[in-house]
């Protein structure tokens, strides 16, 4: 009688414990789907093919985010180039050469990088960058790229020590020196994680506008070159919102639902490629 009793209760604080575990999924979906709602009842009445193919108008005139999706992807990629080599070959070092003294030193300060906020870099980049040469994609771009690196450090440096040492030993024993086992073995091994770690790290600087604002400023034109500043979608939401023109409003929505829907790709390329069970 007693077992029965006890077998009951355990049933019992199952039943709860989903129910509890169920309650705050839907807490968390709950304002995840009322922004998603919003964004798209106020940013889909803007979508058509001129808000694709024009640049940002002036006030009382039609346009479009053109320029300002072209300035958001100049401006990742260049991140991307200088933050993604930068944060592989610091995840390599920590992870392959954690015995070396240095190690302490970088994983220390990669561990405080990545607690500073945003607009702090920006302000950092500001005085270093923008100060000399004026409001640029360089200097977005390097501000972006120093937000990048911690992510891409430390996703690197956990992947390659998911990858078993038994790898390792049979490389060296068959004579492999340890520079080529590191990128031809290891990375290899490591590789769909990796690539993952660098598709959420473009996500995260994807809608960034705190750092981007202080280094680059405001744009409305088409790309001019790398060290002039270009338009970008983050900011024409912060901008546009709050403008008193009811156009801009509108444009302000449409740019949100775009960047949106370019996160929420990122994202799912990152889902398919964590189960693809191979290449």
């Amino acid at each position: 009688m007693r077992k029965l009793d006890h077998y009951k209760f355990r049933v019992f604080k199952d039943h709860i414990m989903r129910f509890l575990v169920y309650l705050s999924l839907v807490l968390v979906l709950i304002p995840l789907f009322s922004i998603l709602y919003e964004v798209v009842k106020r940013g889909i009445s803007v979508i058509s093919l001129d808000f694709f193919i024009k640049p940002t108008p002036t006030v009382g005139e039609e346009g479009g985010i053109a320029n300002a999706i072209q300035g958001t992807f100049i401006t990742i990629g260049l991140a991307s180039l200088i933050g993604v080599p930068i944060g592989l070959m610091s995840g390599i070092f920590l992870s392959e050469y954690n015995e070396h003294k240095l190690s302490v030193i970088v994983r220390f300060f990669n561990d405080v990088l990545s607690g500073i906020p945003s607009i702090v870099i920006g302000v950092f980049i500001y005085t270093l960058i923008v100060r000399s040469i004026g409001f640029s994609v360089i200097a977005a771009a390097f501000a972006l790229a120093i937000i990048m690196i911690p992510i891409v450090t430390r996703t690197t440096e956990e992947a390659l020590k998911l990858v078993p040492l038994s790898l390792r030993e049979a490389a060296i024993a068959l004579g492999l020196p340890r520079w080529k086992i590191i990128p031809t073995i290891v990375l290899r091994s490591a590789r769909k994680t990796v690539v993952t770690g660098i598709l959420l790290s473009i996500a995260r600087i994807a809608g960034e506008s705190a750092p981007i604002l202080v280094t680059m400023g405001y744009w409305r034109w088409w790309f001019a070159g790398l060290d002039r500043p270009v338009a970008n979608l983050a900011l024409n939401v912060f901008i546009f919102a709050t403008s008193p023109f009811e156009s801009w409003r509108a444009l302000a929505w449409g740019s949100a639902l775009v960047l949106i829907l370019i996160i929420l790709g990122i994202n799912i390329a990152v889902r398919i490629i964590m189960r693809e069970k191979s290449w």
